[in-house]
């Protein structure tokens, strides 16, 4: 199991303060689109995983899975 930081807006927002350096705020930011994009690959990848009956628990048609486990992870 693998677990990500979800970091908001608001806790991002606190590096914004005076004093923080910018170099450390590009570098958090920057942290916090790659984790993000990490996060949606690893989604996108177990949808191909999941049997059809899973896909209903979840609310999917076989086919909306596939459309969703083919976008490429950098889009939303």
């Amino acid at each position: 199991m693998t677990q990500t930081l979800t970091l908001s807006t608001e806790n991002v927002a606190i590096l914004n303060q005076r004093g923080t350096p910018i170099l450390a705020v590009i570098a958090v930011k920057f942290a916090v689109c790659v984790t993000t994009m990490a996060s949606r690959r690893r989604t996108r990848q177990a949808l191909k995983q999941l049997e059809p009956w899973q896909l209903n628990d979840v609310g999917l048609t076989p086919k909306q899975a596939h459309d969703e486990s083919i976008r490429v992870f950098w889009k939303a």
